[in-house]
């Protein structure tokens, strides 16, 4: 992957991240996403949100690695156990919605 797409991505997540955490209180919300998930999505957040990490960042490179690889991680864990209807729903409520 090149440098230029990597920015492109990362600013992509960066705009949508908004709609990231709105579609994460609507899944929180939505009495058929399993326990498990819930607890799997605060616990991304909550790590995304903490200054403290499990490799500290002033380490260099691998400080950011845990970063990298932990939050991608623990939110595939939490899709992958939302049952597909309801990820589906609730993605098209946040994502899909009319610009008016």
């Amino acid at each position: 992957m090149k440098l230029e797409e990597i920015k492109d991505n990362a600013k992509k997540v960066k705009d949508n991240a908004k709609k990231y955490i709105e579609m994460c209180k609507l899944l929180n919300a939505d009495s058929r996403t399993p326990k498990i998930a819930k607890i799997l999505l605060w616990i991304t957040i909550g790590y995304a949100l903490s200054p403290i990490d499990l490799i500290p960042d002033f380490i260099p490179i691998i400080g950011y690695l845990d970063d990298l690889i932990i939050l991608p991680a623990l939110l595939y864990l939490a899709i992958k156990s939302i049952p597909k209807d309801v990820y589906t729903e609730n993605y098209n409520q946040v994502f899909k919605k009319e610009v008016i």
